[in-house]
Parts: C-alpha cells; structure tokens; sequence
C-alpha cells in the first residue's frame, strides 16, 4: 500500500500479530454463543479515521492496521451493481457536485420519508460511477486524500478480502456489509438482499463458517435474508441523539426500523432492546449493533437552559462536557437472548470523549470491553487493536 498514514501503520505493528482474529464462539447447532473469546474489531467504512469512506485504499488499510472485519455499506447502481457508500446520495462522499457532466443529475429523492437534495446511486451506471472519486465527509479530518480513489463494487471488496486473507499467513479476515435502506431500493426496483447473497456465493462465503455478518438497520430484510442464507446476521438499533440527562431520544427516521413505519408497527428501536425484543431478534438474527450510548451513555455536567453547557471551559459543547452513566442492563440482556454485541461507532477525536476518559480514546475501548460486547465498530482500528491487547493483558 502507498499513500497511506504512516504514523497509523508505525502504530498498529506492534499489535497487529499478538492475537488470533477473533471470531464469535459458534455452538455445534449453529447459533452463536452468548460471548465471543476475543472482542471483534470492525473497521467501520475501512480506515475511516485516516482515508475516505469506503474505498479498497481504506479496507487495505484498516486491515493492515489489524481489523478482523471490514465494513461496506451497499447501495446499487442503475445497473443493479452493489457499490460501497455510505448513502445512495453521493453528495457528501464523492466529488460529484465538481463533476460538470453530472450536473443535471441533481435532484430531491425521499429517503425513509426525508427528503434530501443531491446526486444518487441509482442514477448512475456503475460505468459512470468508476469516474467518480471518493471524498473526505468530515470537515474535521485529513483532506488531502480527496480525489485520489475510485467507489468500489461489493465484489472488488471480497477478492481483496479474500487476497489479504491470502497474504496474512492464515490470519482470519471477514466482511460486514450492510444493506443501506433497504425498503427505499426495493421500492426502486433495486432490492439490495440477494445481490448480496450472489455476490458472497460468488466468493464462497455464503455458508455459516465464513466470516461474514450481514447487518441492518431494518427487520423484514433480515427476517428474509435467514430464510436464505445461514450467514451471520446482526440487527442495528439506531437513536436520534442524546439528551442532556443522557437518554437516548428517537425521532424519524432514527426512532424505528423504517419497515415498521411503512407498515404501522408502533415499536421502536427501544422496544427491540427489552428482554422481549431482544428474543424476538434472536429468532433470526445474531446479534445486535446498537449505537453505543444504549450500553454507557452520558449526562450533561453543567445544564443551563435546558440545554448542554461549556463545562470545561474550552468554548465548544460537545461530548467532552458530559460525564458517563452508569451501564444499562442491554449487553446482560442481549446475552441472555444468546445475542452477540457489537456496538457502533467509537472514533479518537476530543470532542467525541466523554469527560470521564481524560481525551484517551483507548480508555473507552476499554471500558466497552469491560463491560462485555462481543465486538466494535470503529474509525481507528489501531486504537482499538491497542486497547483490546491492553484490556487482554490485564
């Protein structure tokens, strides 16, 4: 690999090889164990901390930096090709809006009942996307990469997992790809799951020992999914934001499965995290991805108006004003129901700590781990990669 992070490379050497790539514990009748033996680390987006989202660059590298899974979020092309974006609008991740010949391809689209302006997937052949390149979407990290890599197609992503497993000398690499608003695509003629499953059958990962989960943030997709394939599935449970009291608020589209509210079903993403609903999830799925607030979340240190004070004195609000709250019961729960955990998304950036880890974004990981998940997604894998040998080793 070239062009990369060296300081993130220098990192992760130390690491990358003192443990085996940890997989979840399968019991002989094929669902999965409670708890896995080593937490998984999951590069979300690939190295999203370092490169833009979602490019072979970026996979490579967090591989490299020690990731035992990679992370695709699929949409599809006119054409019906699965690519890897974050979205089917490609505003804020390519350099479409520069591009004069797309120009006219501008337009408004309702996703899971939002409408938003923008450039989007399934106006594009895959051709037409191969011009395209990825771009940094955060204001806050590392430009200078932008332009630089193409979007690539879910299967150009399995054979460099596949030949990265190759080169790593029997270490284990997976994929988690999740289908990107899947009720939206089916709607568009599009349907995302069995793309998915042609693709894994493609590269010989479509049985129940390969390292693969399929993740969403809907439930029928899944339910669907484990009537055809014995692949590990994960359900994601999703929040709007986080109140000053540190309870996690729901409102649309980020309250419940947006199948549920195409279909009226009241529930949302807190009911499938009681003890009920999590063993109604483990009826077809694995595991659970919840956002990480759901199992420690944090309240405001100082509150005024209502509202989330500067309580450090720094002249920003932000997480670092907030002090945690004791653990929820969800990661014992899950567990319960026979469900891994792998929550979302732990990132390095001050603002993104809470007070109580003193800017050490390994102190988090640890944290985590202490409290049990089976697994993480992550911006930095070399953070985590460090922070999981620390919390081995004690």
């Amino acid at each position: 690999m070239t062009n990369v992070p060296q300081i993130a490379v220098g990192l992760a050497a130390s690491v990358l090889f003192g443990l085996a790539a940890a997989q979840p514990m399968i019991h002989s009748h094929g669902k999965p164990a409670a708890r896995a033996p080593i937490p998984t680390i999951i590069g979300h987006r690939g190295a999203a901390g370092y490169l833009p989202d979602h490019t072979l660059e970026g996979y490579a590298l967090a591989i490299e930096l020690g990731a035992d899974y990679i992370e695709p979020d699929l949409v599809a092309t006119r054409d019906g090709v699965l690519i890897a974006r974050h979205e089917p609008n490609l505003i804020a991740t390519t350099d479409v809006a520069t591009r004069p010949e797309f120009a006219d391809r501008k337009r408004t689209a309702v996703v899971d009942g939002v409408s938003e302006e923008g450039f989007f997937a399934s106006d594009f052949t895959l051709a037409e996307i191969k011009t395209l390149r990825a771009i940094q979407p955060l204001a806050e990290r590392d430009p200078q990469y932008n332009g630089r890599f193409q979007i690539p197609t879910f299967a150009e992503i399995l054979d460099l997992v596949k030949r990265k497993t190759g080169e790593a000398g029997g270490r284990r690499i997976g994929v988690y790809p999740e289908t990107k608003h899947p009720t939206y695509h089916r709607n568009l003629g599009l349907p995302l799951e069995d793309r998915v499953l042609d693709e894994l059958t493609r590269a010989g990962m479509n049985h129940r020992e390969a390292p693969v989960f399929i993740q969403s943030f809907e439930v029928s997709n899944l339910q669907y999914l484990r009537t055809r394939t014995r692949v590990k599935l994960i359900q994601l449970i999703d929040g709007d934001d986080v109140a000053p009291d540190g309870t996690v608020t729901l409102a649309p589209p980020f309250d419940k499965p947006y199948d549920f509210a195409v279909r009226g079903d009241p529930r949302t993403f807190k009911d499938l995290l009681t003890p009920a609903g999590l063993r109604e999830i483990a009826g077809y799925a694995d595991g659970i991805g919840p956002w990480k607030p759901y199992l420690i979340s944090a309240k405001c240190i100082s509150i005024v108006a209502g509202k989330c004070a500067d309580a450090n004195g720094d002249g920003q609000v932000n997480e670092a004003d907030r002090e945690l709250l004791p653990p929820t019961n969800v990661v014992r729960d899950a567990h319960a129901a026979g469900l891994l955990v792998h929550p979302f998304t732990f990132r390095n950036e001050q603002r993104r700590l809470a007070s109580d880890y003193k800017g050490r974004p390994v102190d988090e990981y640890r944290r985590f781990f202490e409290l049990g998940v089976d697994g993480l997604f992550t911006d930095f894998t070399d953070t985590a990669r460090t922070a999981r040998t620390l919390f081995l080793m004690k």
